[in-house]
């Protein structure tokens, strides 16, 4: 195998880098949320699909995904492209994204078979063009900069990109459907999903090109023998569990959004008022999450921010005896650790996945996997919620408003508060077992092949 190339001295990425990096999280953001916010609900109460099958056909094209995700990881470091081995795919795989998700809701309403087969079809198309801009760009911070904080700084830039997109496809989304109409309202949310996606990947391409790569050889090993060494690496396995266990509680979550909305609060606009108490307080504490793990360490960080998720989570048991505006203040609870529980994990992904020089050789592989993990999780989600609802008899219908049971309004309060702070609260007793990540202040050097982090406090190898 060939030697990796040394890392360049630590530097301050520029401002136009860590902007522009972030833009890319308005494609992923507006993929990651249409979907899970009204691609159930689009199924359930427009086509008429039962809830079950509903949530087979969201989850199956994101389980393919989790297949895809290691393989678009392994040909995106095999690379040899001119521009770079990840930001090519910024561009094209975001442009065919966008042009996927444009199909989504503009398909025929009936027969009902072959309306859930278009966007059966169409989820596919999406979940396997995503695969191959996700992939790469997730993988790209392991490799721009070597500064344990400036991998903080770059993922506060994104994190808050990626709130804002949330908040502006997630926001808009619902209440675009609802001015147009059952017949325009879906393909209009396409249309414009499909514009986000596009601008987000569009702009990732164009603001990096001046980024620096720092790179590993490609490495000769299998594609099985990669992801054997993945598998044992302890710190990168209790990692990624927790954050999609943590995938699985938001997915389950926003979900549940417009069910809440409609037959628990029953307000108007109360699904946009939902989601912007849920994703807002990303932009106003997302710095102060980025102050805190530099101050305390990005673990201490996450297992602050996952607290405040899930125990948010938890007091919305009570979600059908809370008045209203309490309702949306512990959203907004949730929406402060949901912020935290996305920057420290995708810092602590760079730092774990570039410790030594044979994890520099595989970084998109590693990303691949955490991606497909990420993926699954965000899938299940829904997928479980729809079991939930499936279970507490809710009824589906093709557009008209059928009365619900009270076990089916008790399911829907479940599926958006007991199943997301299970689920948390599993992730949490994963993060504790983490070893100890780096404080603030690391210097890297490079010893017998093996990327080290030093501390002044002696804090020793991730």
């Amino acid at each position: 195998m060939t030697p990796a190339t040394p890392p360049a001295p630590s530097t301050a990425l520029p401002a136009v880098v860590r902007r522009g990096y972030g833009l890319g999280s308005v494609a992923t953001g507006s993929f990651g949320t249409v979907p899970g916010l009204l691609l159930l609900p689009y199924l359930t109460d427009r086509l008429g699909v039962p809830a079950a099958a509903a949530g087979v056909i969201v989850f199956a094209p994101k389980a393919w995904d989790v297949v895809l995700n290691p393989v678009a990881g392994r040909i995106s470091d095999r690379s040899t492209h001119p521009d770079g081995r990840r930001r090519p795919f910024l561009i094209r795989a975001g442009l065919l994204l966008a042009a996927a998700f444009a199909l989504l809701f503009l398909g025929p309403t009936a027969p009902q078979w072959l309306a859930a087969g278009w966007v059966a079809v169409a989820y596919l198309a999406c979940a396997t063009a995503y695969s191959f801009f996700q992939v790469p760009y997730v993988a790209m911070p392991a490799e721009i900069t070597d500064d344990y904080d400036e991998r903080t700084r770059l993922m506060t830039w994104r994190v808050a990109v990626l709130a804002l997109a949330i908040l502006v496809s997630g926001g808009a989304s619902p209440a675009i459907r609802d001015a147009l109409g059952p017949d325009w309202g879906y393909r209009a949310v396409s249309l414009f999903v499909a514009a986000l996606i596009a601008l987000g990947a569009w702009g990732a391409w164009r603001a990096t090109a001046s980024a620096p790569v720092r790179t590993g050889a490609v490495t000769s090993a299998t594609f099985g023998d990669q992801l054997r060494v993945i598998r044992s690496d302890r710190p990168f396995r209790l990692l990624l569990t927790t954050f999609v266990l943590q995938a699985l509680a938001t997915g389950a979550m926003l979900a549940g959004v417009d069910y809440v909305a409609r037959w628990v609060i029953g307000t108007s606009l109360s699904a946009t008022l939902l989601f912007a108490c849920f994703v807002a307080p990303a932009l106003v504490v997302t710095p102060l999450w980025q102050r805190f793990g530099t101050a305390r360490g990005k673990r201490a960080g996450y297992l602050l921010a996952s607290v405040l998720l899930g125990g948010g989570a938890l007091v919305l048991v009570l979600l059908r005896a809370l008045p209203e505006g309490v309702v949306y203040a512990v959203v907004a609870v949730v929406g402060i650790g949901y912020a935290g529980a996305q920057m420290f994990p995708l810092a602590m992904l760079a730092d774990v996945t570039s410790r030594t020089t044979e994890a520099r050789t595989r970084v998109g592989l590693y990303t691949g996997v955490w991606t497909a993990g990420e993926t699954l999780g965000l899938a299940l989600g829904p997928a479980a919620y729809a079991v939930v609802l499936a279970l507490g008899g809710y009824v589906s219908s093709t557009g008209s408003t059928v009365p619900q049971s009270d076990s089916a309004l008790t399911a829907i309060a479940l599926g958006f508060s007991l199943v997301p702070a299970t689920l948390v609260a599993l992730s949490v007793l994963a993060l504790r077992a983490l070893p100890s990540l780096p404080s603030p202040g690391s210097m890297y050097s490079t010893s017998t092949g093996d990327r080290q982090i030093h501390r002044p406090d002696g804090e020793g190898r991730l």
